[in-house]
């Protein structure tokens, strides 16, 4: 018994060695005799298969001719190749010859039993079949060495080499596609292609839309979608997207290649088979996303949606020209490139209500000069705007900044990669646009401020927290070590100004030389100076607050360094000389109680008077600031 591929031999018909060229009576006779026996020959092993007289038996009527017969199936597609020479060779010699219609009926008889075979094969091999096999067999072979040409007609069953690597799902699942060739290239070149095509179509058409339906991919209409709420249609959404690489990847490549393998002998019957069985639903998977792009109630929220819709067909799209490169697929390609037109459109209308939102906030200053919500927001939206640079690049192309930025172009042009028509070089431009925006509207919102203190420790937190993010995240690469450096010099200076003029009272109550000599009157009068300016200071920054322990901490080392360092010496000094005059009414504060009070600070939870005064009392009005961050669809 053979264990190779099935395909139909070389004709070994003595037909092909005689000749016509002499048309005396005995070679007609000869010739004659040859057709005969070469029909009759041809007819035995044919009958012998029949699927519908007594000439073969009960158990060959319902046998699986190639699964259970390798060898007969072998001969009987040997025996249908030498008929139809047979046949070529009566029309030439005599077309009305009976031996022509005897022929014709056993070639009847021979497409049936092949008809029935390639049904059986393709509905009882389906596990052998599958998109994920099929796929890898292809990726193995492509690293095999080329075969030479040479053997291009060797006989498939016999010259079949499995890889060593190949698991016994594999091997079965190339004796199948050999078996299918081989009923295919006898079909087709028997002139049976439109029955062995309508068989094939149905089976493997069957198996694409069963796929799909098991991956969840649905054929929806825009009506439909646009009658879901969100939550449904992010369900479907979610779906989608863990289902495209999956459907274009495995199910229509491999599909792809098996098309291609079975009817290799006709690149019109491949185009056509896969175009029937494939197109229909790789219009429906590609026309989800657009329907989705032009769904009426996208908001803010939505951008990562879209992008990541945006995403997984632009990943695709080399594979997606590859599988589907016929001239008949050029409508799934249309589609798919729909789709990403729509998405590109929608995720840039989405960009611009982004920047006129942050624009139009109206809310006040936050309470103690913490970090803004508005500023949450727009840096966590932001931050997942860096993780989609790729996509956001092609999206944002030639789009134009919408306003006319009233500061230099070089404040947040700057950081931007030297090639300055790179797609990052353009996604760095739009997200240091952004953050600009989003810092003039936090200098106004500082203005609110009655301490001016206070309005410069608010932009110091809401800055580093925006520099913050930009360093944990790809923002970091996109905006560069530039951008980053002169933000965080901004926030020094910030700092170095909110000291200045909120403890300005306390470090001018000091002598610029604690160890001058001076009378204990003096001192006592330096000692009043300091304490009632301290307090002050203390009580009103109690509520204060700096979320980000590495800057608090920052913040309080520098007062310590310029506060309490001076204030020891003159402690030091007059300590003592003050001490007859009742000293605990005059120094209130030891060095350490100083750095106590100190660490204490900027936490937010004191109750000062001026913590509900400091700042602008109208309430925060309804806008983007309202979420603390967007949400992600991934």
């Amino acid at each position: 018994m053979r264990t190779g591929h099935f395909s139909p031999s070389r004709p070994s018909s003595p037909l092909h060695s005689s000749t016509t060229s002499n048309d005396s009576p005995s070679r007609h006779t000869f010739s004659q005799t040859l057709m005969e026996d070469t029909i009759n020959e041809a007819g035995a092993i044919i009958k012998k298969w029949d699927l519908d007289t007594s000439s073969s038996t009960s158990h060959n009527r319902v046998a699986n001719l190639f699964r259970d017969y390798r060898e007969e199936a072998l001969k009987f597609l040997d025996a249908v190749t030498n008929l139809q020479h047979g046949m070529h060779f009566v029309i030439k010699e005599c077309s009305s010859s009976e031996l022509l219609v005897q022929a014709q009926n056993l070639m009847q008889i021979a497409m049936k039993r092949l008809q029935k075979e390639m049904y059986t094969i393709l509905s009882g091999n389906r596990y052998f079949l599958d998109s994920e096999t099929l796929s890898i067999r292809s990726s193995r072979q492509s690293t095999r060495s080329s075969v030479s040409d040479e053997d291009e007609h060797d006989d498939e069953i016999t010259n079949t080499e499995v890889s060593p690597r190949a698991s016994e799902v594999e091997i079965v699942s190339e004796l199948v596609m050999a078996n299918l060739k081989a009923i295919a290239d006898c079909m087709i070149g028997a002139g049976y292609g439109k029955e062995c095509v309508k068989i094939y179509n149905l089976n493997r058409k069957s198996v694409i839309d069963e796929t799909l339906y098991y991956l969840g991919v649905e054929k929806l209409t825009s009506s439909q979608i646009q009658k879901m709420d969100w939550e449904m249609l992010e369900k479907k959404t979610k779906n989608w997207l863990g289902s495209v690489k999956i459907a274009v990847s495995t199910l229509f490549h491999g599909e792809k290649i098996l098309c291609d393998h079975v009817f290799s002998a006709s690149d019109a019957i491949r185009e056509t088979c896969f175009s029937e069985i494939a197109r229909e639903s790789a219009i429906t998977l590609f026309a989800f996303p657009e329907m989705v792009a032009k769904y009426k109630k996208l908001s803010l929220e939505k951008m990562f949606t879209v992008l990541d819709l945006y995403n997984s067909i632009s990943e695709l799209w080399d594979e997606i020209e590859l599988i589907f490169s016929f001239s008949s697929f050029e409508i799934v390609k249309s589609q798919a490139m729909a789709s990403l037109v729509k998405l590109g459109e929608a995720a840039r209308l989405m960009l611009s209500e982004f920047e006129s939102a942050i624009q139009k906030d109206t809310s006040k200053a936050k309470a103690g000069g913490g970090v803004h919500p508005l500023t949450r927001y727009v840096m966590n939206y932001l931050v997942f705007l860096g993780d989609y640079s790729g996509a956001f690049a092609e999206i944002i192309g030639d789009l134009p900044l919408s306003v006319q930025s009233p500061l230099p172009e070089s404040y947040f042009m700057s950081p931007i990669p030297d090639e300055d028509d790179s797609p990052s070089s353009a996604v760095s431009v739009r997200l240091a646009w952004l953050v600009l925006i989003l810092l003039c509207k936090l200098d106004g919102k500082a203005q609110l401020y009655k301490d001016v203190s206070l309005s410069y420790l608010f932009l110091a937190n809401n800055l580093n927290y925006v520099v913050s993010k930009v360093k944990k995240s790809n923002l970091k690469f996109l905006l560069g070590s530039d951008w980053l450096s002169k933000h965080e010099m901004k926030i020094r200076q910030y700092i170095s100004n909110y000291e200045r003029m909120g403890w300005n009272k306390v470090l001018t109550s000091l002598p610029e030389n604690s160890t001058a000599e001076m009378s204990s009157p003096e001192a006592r009068e330096w000692f009043f100076k300091f304490n009632s300016g301290f307090e002050e200071a203390h009580r009103v920054q109690s509520s204060w607050v700096i979320p980000d322990p590495k800057l608090r901490d920052e913040v309080k080392i520098s007062l310590s360094r310029k506060i309490v360092s001076g204030y020891r010496i003159f402690y030091e000094k007059y300590r003592e000389s003050l001490r007859s005059g009742g000293v605990k009414s005059v120094v209130r504060f030891a060095p350490d109680d100083l750095q106590n009070y100190l660490s204490d600070l900027f936490y937010g939870t004191g109750q000062s008077e001026q913590g509900t005064t400091a700042y602008g009392s109208a309430s925060p009005s309804v806008s983007i600031s309202t979420a603390s961050s967007p949400s992600h669809g991934r």
